[in-house]
């Protein structure tokens, strides 16, 4: 019986490093638009454009981040990106002090910290495997996954205060300070930062070709990547149009918006605490199956909502699909470490997150389309159907005949 990742001084200095990292980034979500808003008197169009550069990074430098991940120490990588934000957000309140601040910066400074934050997501995936071993990753996972939940669903109250008692600019310095004890963090851990495999240097296009045609040659990456990328357009579309529906639609309070908002983190927290336990108990496999096909009919609750006993299908939905999103994201994240080469698996993480991530701008955009074609109801019906059917692809995989993922490994 192996032991806990806990019991590994490296791993808890690691995931201390998480805490940071994550509470900020959730942080800077809320903190950097009020910057906007409160400071320099932004309008809803260039809050708008401030909120996409936080997350078009992925669409940038998404696939390249992959290539330098694999020609370097990712250790250093996770290090340096964390300075870089450091730096890039302790500038804001200080600009702010000596009225320097200008909604230009604030543009640049959104998109380099979101360039950062990439590499950080891509290095610390693939780094997870040199410091744990390989039948302690979904133990490793879930950890992480709890991390992350939690700060979500904290990070934004906790700005909310923050903002409230010490002033948006100096939120934002605390964030800063967040980033440089996650810097600290990284580099108190004892383990060696494996040095990347030595090869000569090609260019760069050929590399990410080289990570995208291994997720296209796996048979059951190439079915996570399709059902994650169809999926996760569903939940962006729904996601856009929450506010609207619970507002005009349901015609619920703001308060009473804001708590059922907050039900999917209890979710996702519940899916991490869980996580570990099942792939011990049912395998790997079969817990990201679960997490796939168990939580997706709960998502026909959702268009069900209305303002009597039944606004609790909005937060059963939102619970249920935070959970099985938690499960199959420590399933998915355990497969491509255990089975992936280690010179490439900075390329393949960065492809899946590429290809996954890419199609939420999409659904954003979509769901407010359809919804103003159909009306918002009938646009949540449509795009929780959508999300049921995205796992399809998976029933012609290997995973539904898998126990485990190590499976794959005794047979090749």
């Amino acid at each position: 019986m192996t032991t806990g990742v806990l019991r590994n001084p490296d791993f808890v200095r690691f995931i201390g490093s998480h805490v940071a990292n994550e509470l900020g980034a959730n942080i800077s979500r809320v903190a950097l638009p009020l910057v906007a808003v409160l400071v320099l008197h932004a309008g809803p169009a260039e809050v708008g454009l401030l909120t996409a550069l936080q997350t078009a990074a992925l669409l940038v430098i998404g696939l390249p981040a992959g290539v330098w991940v694999d020609r370097l120490r990712r250790r250093h990588v996770m290090m340096a990106s964390d300075l870089t934000r450091c730096v890039l957000l302790a500038g804001i309140p200080l600009a702010a002090q000596f009225g320097l601040l200008s909604i230009g910066m604030m543009y640049a400074v959104a998109l380099l910290v979101g360039m950062a934050q990439v590499f950080n997501d891509v290095a610390d995936q693939t780094y997870l495997p040199d410091l744990v071993a390989t039948e302690q990753l979904s133990d490793g996972n879930a950890k992480l996954e709890i991390v992350r939940s939690g700060a979500f669903m904290a990070g934004p109250g906790v700005g909310g205060v923050l903002v409230q008692t010490i002033t948006a600019p100096f939120t934002i310095l605390m964030t800063a300070l967040g980033a440089f004890a996650s810097v600290l963090l990284l580099g108190s851990i004892r383990a060696p930062d494996k040095p990347p495999a030595h090869s000569e240097p090609r260019p760069l296009l050929h590399d990410i070709g080289e990570g995208l045609a291994h997720v296209w040659r796996d048979r059951l990456l190439r079915a996570f990547a399709f059902s994650s990328a169809g999926t996760n357009l569903c939940v962006s579309a729904v996601v856009g149009l929450s506010v609207l529906f619970l507002s005009d639609v349901v015609r619920l309070p703001p308060t009473a918006i804001g708590i059922l908002l907050m039900s999917g983190g209890v979710g996702g927290l519940v899916g991490g605490f869980s996580g570990a336990w099942l792939a011990r108990r049912y395998g790997s496999a079969r817990m990201t199956w679960l997490g796939f096909f168990a939580a997706s009919p709960f998502g026909l609750l959702l268009p069900m909502t209305q303002a009597d006993w039944r606004v609790s299908f909005f937060a059963i939905t939102s619970m249920a699909l935070s959970w099985g999103a938690v499960l199959s994201n420590i399933g998915q994240a355990t497969y491509r470490q255990s089975t992936t080469p280690q010179h490439m698996l900075g390329r393949v993480n960065a492809s899946v997150r590429f290809l996954v991530w890419g199609t939420m701008p999409l659904g954003a955009l979509l769901g407010g389309l359809v919804a103003q074609q159909i009306g918002v109801r009938q646009a949540l019906w449509v795009f929780m159907i959508g999300r049921l059917l995205s796992a399809v692809p998976l029933l012609f995989s290997p995973l539904p005949r898998m126990r485990d993922f190590s499976e794959l490994r005794t047979r090749s």
